[in-house]
Formats: C-alpha cells, sequence, structure tokens
C-alpha cells in the first residue's frame, strides 16, 4: 500500500505528435470530462505536444520525452520547442506551494507488435501491484521494465512517483486504430478504477506474483563506418515481440540475403522490434529476460 490517498491523476496524450490514439482519447475526454471523473481524486487531461501534433511528427525539435531530467529542467539555456513544453508541463504538474500530481498515465502507440504493454514509471510496489491488476484483467497485458525503471530517467512520467505508460501497437505513426483506441480506453479506465478503489480503501485483489519483461540490452541494426543499414529485421523475427530468441536463431537479414543470427549466450525475448521511431535512435529491438516476481503489498 502507499501511505495517504490518490490526490491528483493526470492522463497524457501527445507526448509524440503522430500517436494519434492518445491524442484523440486526450480530445475525447476533454469533450466529456465526466468520463474520467472519479469521486476520491481530481483526474486531468494534458496535450503533451500540440505543435507536433499539430504537424503530425514525433516531435518538432527534439524527443519530448527525452527531455524531463532535473539538470535539463533547471537549464535555462535549453530554449528548443520541446525543452520549453518540458519546463511547462513540470510546472504544472508540480507547482510550487501545492499539491503534485500524484499519478501520471502516458498514452503511447508503436509501429511494434507490442500488443497492450504496460510500463510502469518506477518498481514501486504500488506501480508493480497495478500492473499486476491490469495483467489479470486482461491476459492480454504485459508488463516491460526499462533498463532504468527507475524515477531517475528523463521521461515524462518520471514526473510523478506513481503511474505507467500504456504502450498500445502495432499502429503505424499518425494514424488511428479504432481496436486500439478501444482497448487503451478500457486501460485507463481500469487504472482510474483501481485507484478510486484503493482511495476507498478497497483495493481489488491482486496476485503475489508478476511476470514482468525486464530490459537488459539495445541491439542496433548492422551498419557500415557512415552509418548507412547494412541489415534489416529478419523475416523470421519481425513481429514477434515477446517471443523466445534463442542463441543461433535468425536476427538480422543483410540486403544480399545472408542470415545474421543472435550471438548472445542465452534465450531473450525481443520488444519494440523494428519500431519506427527507433531508427535515429540506433534500436532495432530491446532485448528482454522474462522474469517472475514476488509483490509486496507497501
Amino acid at each position: 500500500m502507499i501511505s495517504g490517498l490518490i490526490r491528483r491523476v493526470v492522463v497524457v496524450g501527445g507526448t509524440h505528435g503522430n500517436e494519434l490514439t492518445g491524442v484523440y482519447l486526450i480530445k475525447k475526454f476533454e469533450q466529456f470530462p465526466e468520463l474520467l471523473h472519479r469521486s476520491s481524486f481530481e483526474a486531468m487531461t494534458l496535450l503533451a505536444n500540440p505543435e507536433a501534433v499539430v504537424l503530425n511528427r514525433r516531435y518538432v525539435d527534439r524527443d519530448l520525452n527525452r527531455c524531463f531530467a532535473d539538470e535539463d529542467l533547471a537549464n535555462p539555456a535549453l530554449m528548443s520547442y520541446e525543452d520549453r513544453r518540458a519546463k511547462a508541463i513540470a510546472a504544472q504538474l508540480k507547482p510550487e506551494n501545492q499539491p503534485d500530481v500524484d499519478v501520471i498515465i502516458d498514452l503511447h502507440s508503436t509501429t511494434a507488435n507490442m500488443g497492450l504493454t504496460i510500463l510502469p514509471s518506477s518498481k514501486q510496489p504500488f506501480n508493480l501491484r497495478l500492473a499486476a491488476y491490469l495483467s489479470e484483467l486482461d491476459p492480454a497485458v504485459r508488463v516491460c521494465c526499462g533498463v532504468q525503471c527507475s524515477q531517475d530517467t528523463p521521461m515524462l512520467r518520471s514526473l510523478a512517483p506513481l503511474g505507467c505508460t500504456l504502450e498500445v501497437g502495432a499502429i503505424a505513426q499518425g494514424i488511428l486504430d479504432a481496436h486500439r483506441f478501444q482497448q487503451t480506453e478500457r486501460l485507463i479506465h481500469a487504472i482510474l478504477d483501481y485507484l478510486e478503489a484503493m482511495n476507498q480503501g478497497n483495493p481489488p485483489p491482486v496476485s503475489s506474483h508478476l511476470t514482468l519483461y525486464q530490459a537488459i540490452a539495445s541491439v542496433d541494426y548492422p551498419r557500415n563506418a557512415a552509418g548507412e543499414l547494412q541489415a534489416m529485421i529478419h523475416p523470421q523475427l519481425q513481429f514477434k515481440d515477446y517471443e523466445p530468441l534463442h542463441p543461433g536463431e535468425p536476427m538480422f537479414l543483410t540486403f544480399t540475403g545472408e542470415t545474421l543470427p543472435f550471438q548472445g549466450e542465452s534465450t531473450v525475448f525481443p520488444v519494440f522490434i523494428n519500431e519506427a521511431a527507433y531508427y535515429e535512435k540506433a534500436i532495432a529491438m530491446v532485448l528482454t529476460e522474462k522474469q517472475t516476481i514476488t509483490l509486496t503489498n507497501q
């Protein structure tokens, strides 16, 4: 359990302007705010990157979801559009002399075949129990923790101690998928209902164990000295997010037809395979280990 009540919750969309599921859910909730209303806490909406939304681009100057490191927020010399947005959002969600936002639900979509993925803001026990509840509510939900699954990451969700990112896909950039839109909305309502039950002292029962996928490394595409791609995701691996990849199995395919195998020493579970937005980040996929952890009540 956490100490005290949840007082303020924010649902965020449009952190990346071409991920339209979150953008249009925020627009819907702004039109029908009663959909988010719960009796025991304030639920707000935030369209994080409106200029990128207008342009239907991931960002204007730089990735907004990498602009929230404390040192960057405190640096007045950082004045790109996204840096200014990050400072404004931090001031809105963590106002001086007022209560901070307690929970952030950040809505994202991905071109990778991630299905319904919960990325907890941190491994705080409350976050893990919420993730466990959602995965029990819908067996299609998977829980993934990044290499730096902590409040020290420079992501928007790190502005609050509690919450998560909802990563839903595969969805092409700049389009809406009605099925994924509805799935995402159902998860939002499930989270709000869970928080309401916690505030009312009637937390839903949750299993004492959680299966999660812990990121251990990212892998870039093979490139030449000029940084140009020399291979693609192998057809046998494409769309196989969360499926086991064994040593020696196909990983990449060169343009001349040569198969490049996975050279690791143990089985891994790749995620974000061939994510379009990660080409510029030199990430072809993220390798994870499948773990089962014991949850606490703290």
